[in-house]
């Protein structure tokens, strides 16, 4: 069932009632080679192995799956892994907030890392987390100017990484310091 989940979700499912409908759809010899002898399961089976397995376990397989399919970086190749903040629709809680996850993403499309950020912290301090586990060295980690802090890049280069962090015109006091920091110089000549 894990199988025909994954192929679902990488065909555009979201929810259990479409990964079911997906399955369903596809002829006799695809349940087969998903491992399914007979007719494949209800909508119901579906939300209750995904409601019954923890999502730590899944996302622990699942990356290691990820990183055995992509492997070692080579020597002169650089890997880039993408930090951004997402927030996960209709996950209201009871103080009015939504579940917000820093994610970062692979060349893949996949989403390597992920980690729910604290309500009281921002993604910059969930990002500092995560870098920790990561091997970075032969990667190059890019994100937005809210990862543009000392600790994180600091975090980058000691683990053998490079960091790329854009700064958009909506940062306009970090803007103008970067703009006057590399101003042409002047010569009262």
């Amino acid at each position: 069932m894990l199988a025909a989940i994954v192929c679902s979700i990488l065909t555009g499912a979201r929810g259990y009632k479409a990964m079911a409908a997906w399955l369903r759809d596809q002829e006799v010899a695809v349940w087969h080679w998903l491992g399914f002898n007979r007719k494949p399961p209800t909508t119901n089976c579906f939300r209750d192995l995904l409601q019954a397995l923890p999502p730590e376990t899944l996302e622990q397989r699942l990356r290691a799956w990820i990183e055995a399919v992509l492997g070692e970086p080579l020597p002169d190749e650089i890997t880039p892994l993408a930090m951004d903040g997402k927030t996960l629709c209709g996950t209201l809680d009871a103080h009015g907030r939504n579940v917000h996850l820093l994610a970062l993403d692979q060349k893949c499309g996949s989403v390597f890392r992920q980690m729910a950020v604290p309500g009281k912290t921002n993604e910059a301090k969930a990002a500092l987390e995560i870098l920790r586990t990561l091997v970075l060295e032969g990667r190059l980690i890019t994100g937005d100017a809210m990862f543009c802090q000392k600790e994180i890049c600091q975090q980058v280069v000691e683990a053998g990484g490079d960091y790329l962090f854009v700064v958009k015109d909506n940062q306009r006091e970090l803007k103008e310091a970067i703009d006057a920091e590399l101003a042409p110089g002047f010569s009262p000549l």
